[in-house]
């Protein structure tokens, strides 16, 4: 340790000893009569869209509008993994930009956000899973992302715990290796982008709850909140799962619907799985935290509902299905399991850019893989804003598309959504 490194440490255990108050983070402020941008939802997308319209463009007379705390949502119940391997060449390219942005986010925020790129392992069970392994390889390769396919060997020697011999039902035939991909603290990308966003004049306000989208004109004029009224002309809908509740508010329909997805964790163990596994035969994915805790998860719930408690059917199929793949966990336990919201579009892409109702944007239908974008949605999301009209990056996921017909083709990479 240097002498620096000692002198650090010892103020930080003078002042937790002295009981005196930290510091704010970010200030508390009132709630202007008027903002120029009002951004509902504080999670990371609306954090992201916050800061980068600061730092970027010199937006920052900006207000982020949040019913509870930020990262309560969608934010704070994911398994914070993140990839670029996605199926259609916009997709890949999307989420190559948001992989490359987190990659740099620590120094970008002075804020360690603890991204560990460990490899992201999609398994396949069949010659028919194989060949779309291969396709989504070809893809990827084809826009500069590290993606192949590998074979069970190579499989087992990536994770020797996963079995990949005949005996399983589901054997273990090749896997599409992606190392860029890996895990992510995603609370302390939300603290990031908030302080740093808040440090350049941004006004974050939770326990501040959206009640009413005023429009006139077939436009956007203010907003109505549980702590008054706000005039301004750009309004922007990050709320993920409640998505099409806030867009009803402005008139806007949107084809989304929400379903639940259930996530759950275990007890703490020596490190032994390195990379993320992702099986989307067996519906389940899985991650070792760097505290020793498995991470699970399966496919979104079969139904539509805002309901975020876990299910006992859910953690029983889960666990049956992780031990196909590794037996050896049979004697580890569960110890808490929760449910995001996911708001699901019919071709699994997400809906970005303006709607009908001048001035008001859209964010949303990120379904399983919300928080893989953050970085780059706020970043395209904000350079709209400032310039007037989306950029290359997110004019194929337009609320357009659906009318035109236009869809996108994500499912197939979506697998079990991570």
């Amino acid at each position: 340790m240097t002498k620096t490194e000692r002198f650090s440490a010892w103020n930080l255990f003078r002042h937790g000893m002295s009981r005196r108050s930290w510091p704010r983070v970010w200030d508390h402020h009132d709630l202007e009569s008027s903002y120029d941008v009002v951004i509902v939802g504080g999670g990371v997308h609306g954090l992201a869209t916050t800061y980068y319209l600061a730092r970027n463009h010199g937006i920052t007379d900006v207000a982020v509008l949040e019913k509870s705390y930020i990262g309560s949502g969608g934010s704070g119940r994911n398994t914070a993994i993140v990839r670029s391997n996605y199926l259609t060449p916009e997709g890949s390219r999307f989420y190559d930009r948001s992989v490359k942005l987190y990659e740099g986010l620590a120094e970008d925020l002075n804020f360690n956000v603890m991204f560990e790129q460990r490899g992201h392992m999609t398994l396949a069970h069949s010659d028919s899973s194989l060949r779309t392994m291969r396709w989504r390889a070809e893809v990827n390769k084809l826009q500069g992302i590290d993606s192949s396919v590998i074979s069970p060997d190579a499989v087992k020697d990536l994770a020797p715990f996963l079995d990949v011999s005949d005996h399983p039902r589901y054997p273990i035939v090749g896997a599409l290796w992606h190392p860029p991909g890996g895990i992510i603290r995603h609370d302390a990308v939300v603290w990031g982008y908030a302080r740093a966003a808040a440090a350049m004049g941004a006004h974050i306000h939770q326990d501040t709850e959206l009640t009413g989208i005023d429009v006139a004109g077939g436009r956007v004029t203010g907003v109505q909140t549980s702590r008054g009224p706000i005039s301004t002309g750009v309004l922007i809908n990050c709320t993920a799962g409640w998505a099409s509740l806030i867009s009803d508010m402005a008139g806007v329909r949107l084809p989304i619907t929400t379903r639940p997805l259930q996530a759950a964790v275990t007890e703490p163990v020596k490190q032994f799985l390195h990379p993320v596994i992702v099986s989307g035969s067996l519906h389940t994915y899985v991650s070792q935290t760097s505290r020793g805790e498995l991470v699970f998860g399966a496919s979104v719930d079969p139904f539509a509902s805002y309901s975020t408690r876990g299910s006992l059917e859910f953690a029983t199929g889960l666990a049956t299905h992780v031990l196909e793949l590794m037996p050896a966990l049979s004697n580890m336990r569960l110890l808490r399991q929760w449910a995001g919201l996911c708001d699901m579009t019919p071709d699994f892409g997400p809906i970005i850019g303006p709607t009908p109702v001048d001035g008001f944007h859209v964010d949303v239908g990120w379904g399983t893989y919300g928080f893989k974008a953050g970085p780059v949605a706020g970043e395209a999301v904000a350079e709209m804003i400032a310039n007037g009209r989306p950029g290359a990056l997110i004019a194929p996921f337009g609320l357009h598309r659906f009318e035109a017909g236009s869809l996108t083709a994500e499912k197939g990479a979506a697998a079990v959504g991570h």
